[in-house]
């Protein structure tokens, strides 16, 4: 247990910051699943990978996920959409 103020609202603000954390990232991913799943079916559009891109560079921003990861995900997403 912290010993001090600061240390123990560290702790409480770390706690809070990983909970939104891992609701960002559960979002992320299950948006991406969704859409992988909708271009393997032959439903998914350029306005759904437009929402994902849009997720994907917010979650970069904030630092939930590198910007490289971010820009690798976009470039796979991509490709599956049919032409």
């Amino acid at each position: 247990m912290p010993h001090h103020k600061s240390a123990k609202k560290r702790m409480k603000t770390s706690e809070e910051r990983r909970l939104r954390n891992r609701d960002n990232r559960a979002e992320m991913r299950s948006s991406v699943k969704k859409f992988r799943g909708l271009t393997a079916a032959g439903e998914g559009n350029s306005e759904d990978l437009r929402g994902i891109y849009s997720m994907l560079d917010m979650q970069a921003r904030k630092g939930i996920i590198p910007r490289a990861r971010a820009a690798r995900l976009k470039a796979r997403l991509s490709t599956l959409l049919p032409k």
